[in-house]
């Protein structure tokens, strides 16, 4: 996410696979709207083009409008503060016209993200949270700030009904994934270490429950290895659990977790990473094209407590293939799709989808193998640049949050065709920056009924509810 973004920047600088990376972030000017250059396109007509947002918060197309539902350092019902670094996001039903969106905070560690915590300046509220639910804590007793919170929101009445605290003690909680069964599933995208400022080591997977009215038993899914955990998605199926990697060099795995028991992820498992045929690096040119697919096979991993930080690389040195920043994942129609920010021989970013075999998992599958597609790569950052989190609309689009580097940062729409339009605009003017909606967007997703689409600023932190004439989009 945004913290790392400042990283890959050093990172590529020190890499030729990544140079021009850097090269292209340092390229970035301003328009005459306030802007980055050079704006946007979309393939198709979509919802039409965004109009200005008098309030300088989100741009939209004509006859669409937002609300903001949640900003960051307001008060919440448990008398606890809203925390920052507002990222991934799920929805859920829990009532007549009621939704409930369980939002990740990736706030780092102390020293850093102290201010912006749920627990107010210098921590004063933390003893509202008690020790038996909290993960862990600093060397000071302290509680760690990230985690998640959860809102009730009214879609017929367009109103919030409420909001607290709902996973306590954890850090980086990056992005995620929704269970069939109602519940989130947070991911810690961070592999700090007990002794390092903490108290437990990190890099775990959380479950926390959507009707839940408190905080969450803080139970980390050892099963499913410990990493820079992006994102997650479940074939409701098959319950097999698909899980991204986002490292700041682009070298991370695709994985996916076997539960012994669908409905009891912490009962185990195993952990598995994909080999992609022909083992594409997916930032080379001549890996594949777009609308190519590629067979797939699945290597075993041991050692997923991965106590080194060597996971990654035991795997790919068993077959496993590397993917260039993997980020968001959602399970569709009997396929996923995932995003690699970084992906490309631009570095512009890729869309991945994957077809699981009919024996996923099970005997069978080496002789129906699972299929991967390069579903969407852009050549022209005015259609689409470092997608990040993404969600499958109810009728069937990809819709994906940027989060470039130094730029005006949109919300962006694919086809199942593969088309790509521009949905939305961040307008805010953070403090310092050259150009408008440098703050990358996040947790997009759907209420159930495809009425109101959410989505994340991720800093300062606002969540906005959208709503509009859905129906009418045009190719």
């Amino acid at each position: 996410m945004l913290h790392s973004r400042r990283r890959i920047l050093h990172a590529a600088a020190a890499g030729t696979a990544f140079a021009g990376l850097a090269r292209y972030a340092g390229a970035q000017s301003l328009g005459e709207d306030g802007y980055s250059a050079p704006g946007y396109a979309s393939e198709v007509a979509g919802y039409g083009p965004l109009r200005r947002d008098p309030a300088e918060i989100f741009d939209l197309p004509e006859g669409f409008s937002y609300r903001v539902l949640s900003k960051a350092g307001e008060r919440m019902d448990d008398g606890l503060l809203a925390p920052g670094k507002m990222d991934g996001m799920g929805c859920f039903p829990v009532g007549r016209n009621t939704v409930a969106l369980v939002r990740n905070h990736e706030i780092s560690p102390p020293p850093r993200d102290l201010q912006i915590t749920a627990y107010g300046q210098d921590r004063v509220l933390a003893p509202k949270v008690g020790p038996a639910t909290l993960y862990d804590t600093d060397i000071e007793g302290l509680p760690l700030g990230g985690g998640t919170s959860t809102l009730v929101y009214d879609l017929k009445a367009r109103a919030l009904k409420a909001q607290h605290l709902s996973l306590a003690g954890t850090a980086v909680n990056c992005a995620g994934g929704v269970t069939p069964w109602g519940s989130w599933l947070t991911c810690e995208e961070t592999v700090v270490k007990a002794g390092q400022g903490v108290k437990k080591d990190h890099g775990w997977v959380f479950e926390v429950p959507s009707k839940l009215r408190g905080l969450a038993e803080p139970l980390p899914i050892t099963g499913m290895g410990r990493f820079k955990h992006e994102a997650c998605a479940i074939d409701p199926r098959t319950g097999v659990v698909y899980l991204t990697e986002d490292e700041v060099d682009g070298r991370g795995l695709f994985y996916r977790y076997l539960p012994n028991d669908p409905r009891k992820l912490h009962a185990g498992g195993r952990l598995q990473a994909m080999a992609v045929e022909g083992d594409p690096r997916n930032w080379d040119e001549t890996a594949w094209r777009q609308g190519d697919w590629k067979s797939v096979r699945w290597i075993d991993l041991d050692g997923v407590d991965n106590p080194s930080n060597d996971l990654r690389q035991r795997g790919h040195a068993a077959g496993a293939s590397w993917f260039a920043r993997g980020e968001g994942i959602f399970f569709g129609q009997g396929e996923l799709y995932f995003a690699c920010t970084s992906g490309g021989p631009k570095f512009h970013g890729q869309v991945l989808r994957y077809v699981p075999s009919a024996h996923e998992g099970r005997a069978g599958e080496a002789d129906a193998p699972g299929k991967l597609q390069l579903f969407v790569e852009p050549s022209d950052v005015r259609f689409m640049e470092m997608a990040d989190n993404l969600a499958i609309s109810p009728w069937g689009h990809v819709v994906t949050c940027e989060d470039k580097i130094g730029g005006t940062n949109y919300l962006r729409a694919v086809t199942p065709e593969g088309k790509v339009y521009t949905l939305g605009r961040n307008a805010q003017q953070m403090a310092g920056a050259k150009v408008r909606g440098t703050s990358e967007l996040a947790g997009v997703c759907f209420s159930p009924d495809g009425s109101t689409l959410f989505v994340n600023i991720y800093t300062p932190g606002c969540t906005l509810a959208i709503t509009g004439p859905w129906a009418s989009f045009k190719v």
